[in-house]
Order: C-alpha cells, then structure tokens, then sequence
C-alpha cells in the first residue's frame, strides 16, 4: 500500500483531530530563524511561536501543492526536491509531491549553494521548493538551476527568482489528484549524510516507506494517544521513519526548532509529549543540564513521557546509566539504521532489553541480518566482520550510480559498511565504520570502544577518534577531546585514566577541540582529518 493512503485514511477517520503542531521559540511570529540563530538565543527571552493543522487541514494542503505541481506539467516519475527547515509546510509539501507520483527529494539544509546544486543535478530534480533561510544560496545559483525547473518559494517575501507557494497553492483544488500508485512505484531520493566523501542518491520505493512505518509501529508500540517529539531535521530518514510510526495510528506529531535542554522540556511539558527521539549530543546536554542545577525537573510535566530512543550513532552505556537515574521509569531503546535501509529499525534494542545497553539489538520487525567476512562468509559468533542487513526497506539502488550500487548490494543484501560482533545471545554489537577501523603496528584498533572508554571520565563531554600517519606504526590513534562546560583536564590526566585500556588501544595523542558533528549527530570524521592528518598536532595541555 502506498504511504498516501494512510494521509486519507487518517483524514477519514481523525480529520479534525490535531496532525501537527510547529512549535518555532522565535520572538517574531513572521520570521523564521535558522537552526544557527536559534542555538544562540535564550530560552527564557522567547515567546513561542506555535502553529497546529488537523489532519484534514494536512491532506487539503497536500492535495492543493499536488494539483499545482500537475498543472505544471510534473508527473509520475519527475523528481521534486525539498529545501526547507522543519516547519509546518514540510510534511504537506512531501505527500503533495507523493501523490502526484513523483519522487520527493529532500536536501540538507546545511548544504551550500555548490552542493545544493550538485544534488539537484544527481537527482535529476525537475522543481525545488526552498524557504526564506535559503534565499542568499538559492540566488547564487539560481540562473543555472532554474533554466529547466521549477522554483517555488516558502514564506513571505518571495524573491523575484521563485514563485509563491502560499499565493499560488491558494487557488488550486483540494481534492486528491486521480494518480494510482503501487508499492513497487518509486517514491523518493535521500542523500547520504556524506560522512564518507561527496553524498550519494539513494532510490526508495513505496514499498520501502510503508515498511519503515510498521517497522517503527511494532517496536515502540505507539497509538493513538501518543505524541511524538520531533526534533531531528524532516530531510533526514531518521526522524521522519520514527514519525512515521506515528503517522500509521494517527497520532499527534510536534516539530520543534531547536536543541536546547530547556527548550526540549519545555515542549514535551507543555506539548504532553509522550514518545521522543534524540541524539547523543542532546541526551548528553540534558544530563549536563540537569547536573549543574540549569534545569530542575519538577518545574516540567513529565509523567506521560514514557519512551526515549537515540540513533544515528553508537550510544555510550554510561549515558543510559545517567538517564536512567534521573528519568528511572522510561523505557529505553536504540535504533540502527542507514538511509539506504529507510532510515532505523533494521536492528533494534528493544525495550525490554535495557540489560544490553551497548548493543544496537537484533534483527529488526522483517528484516534479517549477518555478519560477514572480506569474502562474504559468515564469521563466528564473537568475531568482528562486516554488518549485512536484508529486508523489503532495502533501497532500490543509488540513482545513476551502478557501480557504487554493486559495491553494498549483493542478492538482496545491504553491506552496510559497519564493522560488528555478536555476542553469546545473539545481540550485535557496532564496532566501528569499516572506513574508521585504525591499522597501528598490525593490530585493528576500533574508534568507537576507545571513545566509549574515554566518555567515561567525569571532564569529557564529546570525543572522536581517528588515526593520524605514522613512519613507524602505518597510524596511531588520537583522541580529539571536547570537555565539558567549566571543567578543566590535561592530557597527562587522560594517559594516566587510559591506563585502564590495553596498550595496544591507548591513544598516542591527545588534543583538546571541539567535535563537530552534522545534523544527524554523527561525528565528521572527515573533517577532522583534513584538520590533523598530516599535521604536526600540539594537543593543549589544559583547556577549561
């Protein structure tokens, strides 16, 4: 069943039941922030700038863009890229695009105007639909890119290169458009977060959508009663798919801009939100938050907050531990996914599991998995080897790119490109990114065991790990440390504290710097290479 049924289907049976809520903590309500702005604004200094729709306010606005786009000349098969913040539009403009039978393709709005058009390009995107955050880097490239698409703008003020969407949309019918879909009809394009180099377009199917719902459904229980916080960045599969399982029973979404601790409270206090997603970096913020007295939880309503989950990293165990300590009664799960698996729940913790925290779990609802060898033989339980996953999420290919394709497909299963180990009972373990792993003197050194060591001192808020060239060793490991707020350390302090560690897994530098990590919280490791490889690093002795 394609997607866009489950839109009508919630509008016949909830239509006037709330859909979405935008809650946007700007001090203008006709002006949208950026995500940079906002983290420099305070919290107590905002006024919330809330906006809500029902589901039939949603499907109309969907129906009114897919009638616009088909007045146009958009059909099935074109593709209809997406560059705004969250917002209340976004959801509405991706099933408007969905129900013309055209693929949406949603961007990161971190991305230049270089790369805004590299991926309009890739994709072959036939309209692009920006917001007001975007105007200066649509315009630098706007001459090139609009001389055969569509360009459409979100907001007030529309620029004079772009149409407007608001005016325009008004005056188009809200009836569903008479398009027949399948779920073997192609459905949309996400890029790769590009951790690894230039991103790649991955195809998905209807198929793969529906999926990724039931997926999320069957492990987080949600119905219609829940309401969902949604904080991560819509462009990206992994806040959408966890929304999705939402979407499926009809329950209340909240899209909030912004990732401060009390901004996060805030929403699920005033909002009632009951189920909410986070990464790494905010749990840990939150923690810290709480720590230094910033936040006191008996100022929020918290009582129907009954679920936490992290992805699109390896959580630390000892980040668990503090949450569990301060919010004793959540349940706890992680997801592991990737775009090319429609994002998480192909592996999963579950909740009842929480004794495992470490693990990223076990095959997901409908999805199989294994752990492979260089020659794509299953290792033995224990033995660190490639994660192989296999399930009806599994993307169609990466467009117009066969040979990266036939790179990570083979008979239906996806080599994901990370390196894992099963324990005793079955539960995988991430190891690291087959790209991460460190060769120093003949011996493989995972990244992520020795960062997950490190997290475990008091001072250290965030850490990386990556190998830098050496004459002798091939590489080293060295750890770029980023402390917490008001704490100092030197780096005779780290080596003394990694003497716990094997030898072999001690780093041989230490460097005090910030982590810098994309929207989807994953560390930008190719970043800091370019930073330190090569380079003759002097790692600051203390840094408070």
């Amino acid at each position: 069943m394609p997607i866009t049924e489950i839109l009508e289907e919630n509008c016949r049976k909830f239509g006037n039941d709330i859909a979405l809520v935008e809650v946007n903590p700007d001090i203008q309500e006709n002006r949208r922030v950026t995500w940079k702005e906002y983290e420099l604004i305070e919290p107590n200094t905002l006024s919330h700038y809330r906006r809500e729709i029902t589901w039939n306010v949603f499907n109309e606005k969907a129906n009114r863009f897919a009638n616009l786009l088909l007045s146009r000349g958009v059909k099935k098969g074109d593709k209809v890229a997406i560059l705004l913040m969250n917002c209340l539009e976004w959801l509405p403009i991706y099933f408007g695009i969905l129900k013309t039978g055209a693929l949406a393709v949603p961007l990161n709005f971190r991305y230049t105007s270089d790369e805004i058009k590299y991926c309009l390009d890739l994709a072959e995107a036939d309209v692009l639909v920006f917001g007001p955050e975007f105007i200066g880097r649509v315009e630098e490239i706007a001459e090139d890119i609009s001389k055969h698409r569509l360009l459409f703008y979100v907001g007030g003020n529309c620029p004079t290169f772009a149409e407007d969407y608001d005016r325009l949309t008004a005056n188009y019918s809200s009836t569903s458009p008479d398009i027949k879909l399948t779920d073997d009809d192609y459905a949309a394009i996400y890029f790769s977060s590009g951790t690894t180099g230039f991103p790649k377009a991955i195809l998905h199917k209807h198929m793969s959508l529906m999926h990724s719902a039931r997926v999320e459904q069957a492990h987080h229980g949600q119905t219609k009663d829940d309401v969902f916080l949604c904080i991560p960045p819509l462009y990206h599969t992994g806040a959408k798919m966890h929304w999705f399982g939402s979407f499926l029973v009809g329950g209340k979404a909240v899209l909030l801009r912004g990732v401060k601790p009390k901004t996060i409270l805030e929403a699920v206090s005033t909002e009632k939100c009951s189920i909410v997603w986070l990464l790494v970096p905010w749990a840990q913020d939150i923690l810290d938050a709480i720590d230094r007295g910033d936040i006191q939880l008996s100022d929020y309503q918290l009582d129907q907050w009954r679920l936490m989950h992290i992805g699109a990293q390896p959580v630390p165990p000892s980040l668990i531990a503090r949450w569990k300590k301060y919010f004793p009664n959540h349940q706890y799960d992680t997801n592991y996914g990737l775009s090319e698996s429609i994002g998480p729940g192909c592996v999963h913790l579950g909740v009842e599991n929480i004794h495992k925290v470490g693990a990223i779990g076990k095959a997901g609802y409908g999805w199989e998995t294994k752990i492979v060898d260089e020659n794509g033989n299953i290792v033995k339980r224990g033995d660190v080897g490639e994660l192989a996953v296999k399930g009806p999420g599994v993307m169609t290919c990466y467009f117009n790119d066969p040979k990266a394709t036939n790179e990570v497909l083979k008979d239906g299963w996806l080599f994901t490109g990370d390196m894992a180990q099963e324990d005793e009972d079955g539960f995988i373990f991430l190891v690291d990114r087959k790209k991460d792993v460190i060769i120093s003197g003949g011996e493989n050194l995972y990244p992520v065991q020795i960062e997950d060591f490190l997290r475990g001192h008091d001072a250290i808020k965030d850490v990386a790990v990556i190998g830098l060239p050496d004459k002798r060793l091939g590489e080293i490991a060295a750890a770029i440390i980023e402390l917490k707020p008001d704490h100092s350390c030197t780096e005779e302090e780290i080596n003394t504290f990694c003497n716990n560690l094997p030898r072999y897994k001690r780093p041989h530098k230490i460097i005090f710097a910030d982590i810098p990590r994309n929207p989807t919280g994953k560390i930008e490791k190719p970043k800091l290479r370019k930073i330190y490889c090569g380079e003759s690093v002097v790692a600051a002795q203390n840094r408070g």
